[in-house]
Formats: structure tokens, sequence, C-alpha cells
């Protein structure tokens, strides 16, 4: 993906071609005279400055990225006609792009946040995007309750500050975040660089082979580098001796030769499997037990390019899990299907109707020319379309429909069409947690959670301190008796104990 430099001598020039000199100095009535309205370079540039930010993006706006290469190890054909993965050994060029959730373009990268986890690969068949965090699961699991989430997470509308309370008050009524709230509130919600922490898919997929069959998947990149993170101590340090620690962290090591790489596994459910599945199988706020749905090897994922620049080839590329290639596709979960229009519609927003010509989004094997009938729109850079029609039918193009991308049919549960209750049949939000807390974190890093989530907790102000507490305890609780009392401890609430039961 690398720009080759032309070191043939270059003169200064307008965007237009206009050959000028007066670079530095503005055209005026004497040497201390106003200025004249026909300096059109001192316009041209003073104009072009005020237009070089574009929108930030909403979530996800503080990020580093970089350029590698995909190889597949494994055969998983069985399951996906994808041509990434058509054979041991093949290699696709991509994009990674990793980030933090809540904060601003200036933000620190050491904050107490979910890191986003974005991969979009180059293959012959379009551009696959696959963009999760660094968690297996999410906060909510409907896209009604996402614009909500967010809104509790960033500034007050009052202080214009992030507000603790705010962040508490929404997870304490949404008892579904309480799984992502606990990864949070561990250590894994500070990962010490982007090296060291996996990339999950998140969502369930789904694959689909050359006889048209379908199975549900999970993708999980695992980092090669081991998982390493921050205390909350280290973290506050890292934040005020460099905020940009982790993007520099990666830029380095790619330019020493440390490419950082990860392992492409995945999960794979039946249909059978997830029409008797304990639980809804779609719901992003849990995870699919790995005894029960074991990780598959698929393949090795190693960045090994650094983007020559910045704004160019990472703040403008655009990734959408509405991306996907034939042998690939989507699910029913809500979060998902919530995310198919909303991502592509939020970079229309902020680059343009026509986002996907910038170079670092375009597909390489489009050759620039147009395979379909959407025409003109702001920042149309190629040719457009040339002189072809932009309808169809029509007599005069050879555009055909490729039979090898005809979706198959999508087996629905219902015909009816309702507002169903999100949480209906399916409020089991504090098994998964409670078996994290005690299965999985030893005793530093439950001590970890609880240092954490106290010191956060302590955080929340206002008149309804007491009652945000106490619904939030309430969670704790379920999740783990243990846990509860430990955080009710640290926040100084007195709790009875419960009198043992009589033999």
């Amino acid at each position: 993906m690398s720009d080759h430099t032309d070191d043939t001598k270059r003169t200064l020039k307008t965007a237009s071609g206009k050959p000028f000199y007066e670079y530095e100095d503005s055209q005026s009535v004497g040497p201390r005279g106003p200025l004249l309205l026909q300096d059109y370079i001192l316009h041209e540039d003073m104009a072009h400055f005020n237009r070089e930010r574009i929108p930030e993006r909403v979530v996800h706006a503080k990020g580093s990225g970089a350029f590698g290469t995909f190889t597949v190890t494994h055969d998983i054909s069985q399951y996906t006609k994808a041509k990434i993965f058509s054979e041991v050994g093949k290699k696709t060029q991509m994009l990674a792009r990793f980030s933090t959730v809540a904060g601003e373009l200036g933000s620190a990268d050491a904050v107490r946040d979910p890191r986003g986890f974005a991969l979009k690969f180059y293959t012959e068949d379009g551009n696959w995007d696959l963009v999760g965090n660094n968690t297996p699961v999410f906060f909510v699991k409907d896209a009604k309750k996402f614009s909500d989430f967010i809104h509790s997470q960033k500034r007050h509308p009052k202080t214009n500050a992030q507000s603790k309370t705010m962040m508490w008050d929404f997870w304490s009524h949404n008892p579904e975040s309480l799984h992502q709230v606990t990864i949070l509130m561990s250590d894994r919600g500070t990962p010490r660089t982007h090296r060291h922490m996996n990339g999950y898919g998140s969502h369930t997929f789904s694959l689909i082979n050359d006889d048209g069959e379908k199975v549900w998947v999970k993708f999980h990149f695992k980092t090669d580098q081991n998982i390493k993170n921050f205390t909350a101590e280290e973290a506050a340090n890292m934040r005020g001796e460099d905020p940009d620690h982790a993007q520099l962290d990666l830029v380095n090591a790619i330019e020493r030769g440390d490419y950082p790489s990860w392992t492409l596994k995945i999960q794979v459910m039946t249909q059978q499997e997830a029409r008797e599945f304990p639980w809804n199988p779609f719901d992003v706020t849990k995870i699919w037990p790995h005894g029960d749905f074991p990780l598959i090897e698929v393949g090795k994922m190693e960045l090994n390019e650094v983007p020559q620049n910045y704004f160019a080839q990472v703040e403008q590329a655009a990734f959408a899990p509405a991306h996907v290639v034939p042998g690939i596709s989507y699910s029913p979960d809500k979060m998902l299907q919530g995310r198919l229009l909303s991502y592509p519609d939020a970079h229309r927003y902020r680059l343009g109707a026509n986002y996907e010509q910038i170079p670092v989004n375009r597909c390489p094997y489009m050759n620039n020319k147009k395979h379909n009938y959407e025409r003109d729109g702001l920042m149309t850079v190629d040719d457009n379309g040339g002189s072809s029609m932009n309808y169809h039918p029509n007599s005069f193009d050879n555009i055909e429909k490729d039979d090898n991308a005809r979706q198959s049919p999508v087996e629905l549960d219902s015909r009816i069409a309702d507002w169903f209750d999100r949480n209906k049949d399916d409020d089991d939000h504090y098994s998964q947690p409670g078996n994290l807390y005690r299965e999985v974190l030893d005793d530093e890093a439950k001590q970890h959670l609880v240092d954490n989530t106290v010191g956060h907790m302590n955080g929340i102000d206002g008149p309804k301190r007491d009652e945000i507490i106490n619904r939030q305890l309430c969670h704790w609780f379920r999740a783990d008796r243990e846990l509860g009392m430990r955080i009710a401890k640290g926040l100084g609430v007195a709790i009875d104990e419960p009198a043992v039961p009589a033999e």
C-alpha cells in the first residue's frame, strides 16, 4: 500500500496546476499596506486550511493504523467459499485500525475504555471489513440502545465533562451491560498497547460454503505478543507521561522490524445447535463457551507497514460491518443489524457519499471502473462512470449479474413483525460475568477488578448517588456474592451478612 515518491525536481503549483513563486509573502499595497483581494494563493491556502479537519468519528475517534498481510494456515473451505480463505498459504493485503471508544481525537491512549479492533481485507471479491473490539461482548444487545449508551459515556450536557454518574446510571438501569462492565473494570480495560490485546468480531456472523450450507461463526484474533495490561496506577501515569504512547509503540515496533501478529481462530455453530442453544446465540452481550464450541485455527495476521500519511490512510479509512464478501454474511444479531445501516451512513456524513473512492477504501481489484449505477455526489474523484449509462437495465453495457454471488434464503423464526422485549426469556445477565470473576480471574486480577470498580463508582455524585450505587450493587451481587460484598465494602455500603441456614 506504499506510495512511491517521484524524486525528479518539482516546483510549486496550485491545486489547479498553476506554477507560483510567492509562497511566504502576501501581496500588499506597499510593504506595510493592506492586502489585495487578488492574492489567490493566500486565499487558497487559508481556505484549504479552514477545511483541513473533517468531522471526527462519533465513536472510535482516537486511533492508530497499519497495513499488513493475512496468511491462511488452515483449511476452512468446508465452512466458507470466501476467496480470502480459499487455500492454505494464500496472502491477502489488509489494513488494521485500533482505537479507544469514547475519547475524542486528542484524548489519551491509556484511558479505561474498550478498544476498537477494525480490519479491512482487500480481497478479489471486494473489501471485507471486520469491525469489532478487544472484547468478545458488548454493553447492549439492541441497536436502539446504542445512541443512549454512547451519550452516557460522552460529555455531560451542562458541564461538558465525562460523568461517572451518567455512566453508572445507565449501566445500573441496563443489567445486560454487566458482562462488558466487568471486563472494563478489570485490568483488561487498560491494555498496555495495541499489540498486546486480542481482537474479536464480537457479533455472530455466518459462513456459507460452495454447496450453500450455512453455519454461524465468531471471529477471534489472538495476539501473538501475549496479553499485557496496565494496572490503574500505571495507566494513570502513562496518560500523564505520553498520551500517544500506543500510537508510537505501534509505529516504532513496525519500523524496527518487530512486526506484531495475531492468530485468527473461529468458533462454529450449526443452525441446529443454534436452535437448541440454552440462550440466544446472537446476543452480543454473551459468549459461546469454548468447551462446547472450541476455537479452530485459520490463519495469521501480520502488520508490517506504517502508513505514510496518517490522515489519508488512517483518518479517512472507513470500516463497516456491512462490507462482506461471498462466503461471509450476517446474522440476526440485533446490534449487528443496526450497525449495517449506521456505519456506512456515518461515513457518508463524515467523508461524503463517495467515501469508497478514497484510495485507502477502494477495492484494488475494481481497477477504478464503475460496476454499478451510482453516479455523482460530493467528491466524485474517479471517472464517474464516464459515458456509460447510469440506469439498469439498459441496452448499452455488459454488466451482468454474478450467479455465484446469489444469497441463500434466510430461514426466519417467525412471520410476525413486532417490537419484542430484547430481554424476555433471555434475562440472565449474571452467569457469564460471575463465571468470569470466579473461573478466569486470579486473586490479583480479582482485587484489581474490585479496586477499579470502587474507584470508578466513587465518582458517582449528586442526589441520586445512593440510588445508583444500590441499583448497581444488586447486579454485582447477582453475578457473584463475594464480588458484591467486596465492592460494597469498598464503597462503604453496609450490607447485612445473610444468616447461615440451619443444617
